[in-house]
């Protein structure tokens, strides 16, 4: 009895262009490094939302930090989970 190579080889070709994607994508993306003046900043923000006008008030500020701790049962292993979002939007006339 024959292999029906058709299923088989549409399968495969659906997965190779994702996988090739996959690649040239990760080829484009440039290697970061990391900011340390930026880490700090992040570092620096309190919890919860802030927001306030600069005094030229062409500017508008927004920063937030969510930070948790879950745990996996009453006495189970913990992991921190913690976000921070720095914003600004700026208004000038050109």
């Amino acid at each position: 009895m024959a292999l029906p190579i058709a299923p088989i080889a549409g399968l495969a070709l659906r997965y190779g262009a994702v996988a090739l994607a996959g690649y040239a994508l990760s080829r484009r993306i440039e290697r970061g490094r990391t900011d340390q003046r930026a880490e700090d900043a992040l570092d620096d923000v309190p919890e919860g939302l802030t927001a306030h006008r600069a005094a030229d008030r062409e500017q508008f500020n927004a920063a937030g930090r969510f930070r948790r701790i879950v745990r996996l049962g009453i006495d189970g292993p913990g992991f921190e989970v913690e976000a921070v979002a720095l914003g600004r939007l700026r208004f000038r006339r050109v």
